[in-house]
């Protein structure tokens, strides 16, 4: 059983410390894997949305441009060809593409725990017994997140605060989610990530 350090939300300076499951935190990091978890993150949230015209959908005329031999010029079938400006896409990208990427829910959790084992190692995540603000204002967390000494920060709480969550909206460098939507992209990204004592216990149920 490792220990980690429980923050003070007042000044982010540490005060006690408390015990974390080895499983959770303590993993070697394996690069091939949170790049598979990554990668698959990344794909599963593009939407296919792109749309192509082929030579068949471009609004072309289908008459031969000229006779096929005689003119000194190449032969040409039609103005929708390919090859000409304006004519239709070879291989069209189409609405229907699948970008999905299926990753198993054992190979997920396993690369969020080597993620998270990295970022105690790096000295990137802090434990914090509880994270609040009394009013719903960017400058009150802005200030407070200041005076603990964290600038570009994920915040993971057990349940959404709704004066939190209003008041990091307009701040680009902050996120707050709940402990069951901290994603692979996010924990990689973010210079620091703050988890409060209530989202521990859960990650820890949910990972272990």
């Amino acid at each position: 059983m490792m220990e980690l350090k429980l923050i003070s939300e007042k000044d982010g300076q540490p005060d006690a410390s408390i015990p974390v499951s080895d499983a959770l935190f303590g993993r070697e990091y394996n690069e091939a894997l949170v790049h598979q978890v990554v990668t698959a993150y990344l794909a599963n949230a593009r939407s296919a949305n792109r749309a192509q015209k082929g030579r068949s959908d471009v609004a072309k005329s289908t008459r031969k441009p000229w006779r096929q031999k005689g003119t000194g010029r190449a032969r040409s079938g039609m103005a929708s060809s390919p090859l000409w400006r304006g004519g239709g896409k070879i291989f069209p990208n189409s609405p229907d593409e699948n970008f999905t990427h299926k990753v198993n829910r054992k190979m997920y959790r396993a690369g969020i725990v080597s993620i998270l084992s990295q970022l105690v190692r790096e000295d990137r995540l802090s434990i914090v017994e509880s994270f609040s603000i009394d009013a719903p204002k960017t400058k009150v967390l802005a200030t407070k997140l200041k005076d603990m000494g964290l600038d570009e920060v994920m915040i993971i709480t057990d349940s959404i605060d709704e004066n939190l969550y209003l008041s990091s909206r307009n701040l680009a460098r902050v996120r707050v989610v709940e402990a069951g939507h901290a994603d692979p992209v996010s924990l990689m990204r973010f210079a620091k990530v703050l988890v409060t004592r209530g989202a521990l216990t859960k990650m820890e149920e949910m990972l272990a």
